[in-house]
């Protein structure tokens, strides 16, 4: 099998540039590439998504709840005023926002986050739009179900698809078995109307008890997601507990088997399940053990890194890189660890300038990859 040419193969960074202000540069020699990490900000807090807006803003969320704007060159110093009450809880908080595709007609602002509620909170999705530098007419269209005073597997990730429809996620909230229950939506993709209605052909609409928002479910818990370009496919990534990361393609009405199937054992070393595969179930394109706690999904597309179009950009937490997912339909040909030992990477998103822009935390940057 004849794999493409390697970039950056296994490479350890400095810290020493971190220290340097706004848009400082970091210059890398690999092989015969120079590679510049373009430092935009420093000292965010647990960043967690980002968003390009068709003036030049850049948003980013902050998990504690502060949304923030990055313009002509820096990081603006308040945070955007309007959002709603963020429940700051554990893994819990501000975790995602996009635009709608028709933004410049309607100006709708998606997020993400954790809505507190009677019992403790859940991942709920809202709207907004900003007006000048403030967050105006939010309203909440999308509330996960049950709350709970756990403060562990959230989600999220918001994507649409080609015909408007929102993709979202939730966690199985640290309780493993509810991820194989239609009643509740913990451990699901959901599909919603842009206005946060139920699309009248998702898959589980007439089963009595069932969730009617349900996609797809036995996930334990998705924090990266994104639209195939060429293919439509929907490409996910889950945490396994210790070991049994997942890359999925997710499948309308299908179970992809946490916790009855897992490559992973808990956390005390005792098995979850002797099963990594069962009938009836989807098993994962690729899995990593042990974990590399995967966050951050993109696909690339842009002329800028040619040896990558194509291929999968996974931010990793644990593993402390970028991992490259080297993909021919829907099957996994190659990997590659990129920046290893940089950061905890949280996210990662190709720009409409064809950049590749990236939150990490510990430390919580912004930075952006100009291959030379």
């Amino acid at each position: 099998m004849k794999f493409r040419k390697t970039i950056f193969g296994f490479l350890i960074i400095s810290f020493a540039f971190i220290s340097c202000s706004s848009s400082d540069k970091n210059e890398l020699q690999m092989g015969d590439l120079n590679f510049t990490i373009d430092t935009l900000a420093t000292g965010l807090q647990n960043p967690w998504g980002m968003e390009f807006l068709p003036n030049g803003q850049i948003l980013i969320v902050e998990r504690p709840g502060r949304l923030r704007i990055w313009e002509n060159g820096q990081l603006l110093n308040e945070p955007v005023p309007g959002m709603p009450e963020i429940w700051a809880h554990g893994q819990g908080g501000l975790l995602d926002v996009i635009m709608h595709p028709d933004y410049e007609e309607n100006g709708w602002l998606y997020f993400a986050y954790a809505s507190p509620g009677q019992g403790g909170g859940n991942t709920a999705i809202g709207r907004g739009r900003l007006q000048g530098n403030q967050l105006v007419d939010f309203e909440k269209i999308f509330q996960g179900q049950p709350y709970s005073s756990g403060g562990a597997h959230f989600g999220s990730r918001i994507v649409f698809d080609e015909n408007n429809y929102l993709f979202t996620t939730i966690g199985d909230r640290g309780i493993m078995n509810t991820a194989q229950q239609l009643d509740n939506h913990n451990g699901t993709v959901l599909r919603l109307f842009d206005d946060g209605s139920v699309p009248p052909d998702n898959p589980f609409v007439n089963e009595p008890g069932a969730m009617p928002e349900i996609w797809s479910y036995g996930h334990r818990n998705i924090q990266g997601m994104v639209f195939h370009p060429e293919t439509g496919d929907l490409w996910t990534h889950e945490h396994g507990p210790r070991g049994g990361d997942e890359i999925n393609v997710v499948f309308k009405g299908e179970n992809y088997g946490w916790p009855l199937a897992t490559h992973g054992i808990n956390y005390n070393g005792t098995v979850i399940t002797p099963d990594t595969t069962l009938p009836g179930m989807v098993d994962p394109i690729l899995h990593w053990t042990p974990s590399i706690a995967p966050c951050g999904l993109d696909i690339v597309t842009s002329d800028l890194y040619p040896e990558w179009q194509g291929d999968l950009m996974v931010g990793a937490l644990a593993g402390q890189h970028i991992h490259r997912v080297v993909i021919e339909g829907r099957q996994v040909v190659h990997t590659e660890k990129l920046l290893q030992g940089f950061a905890r990477f949280r996210a990662i998103r190709q720009g409409p300038d064809g950049y590749l822009y990236v939150l990490t935390e510990s430390p919580g940057l912004f930075i952006r990859l100009i291959p030379e």
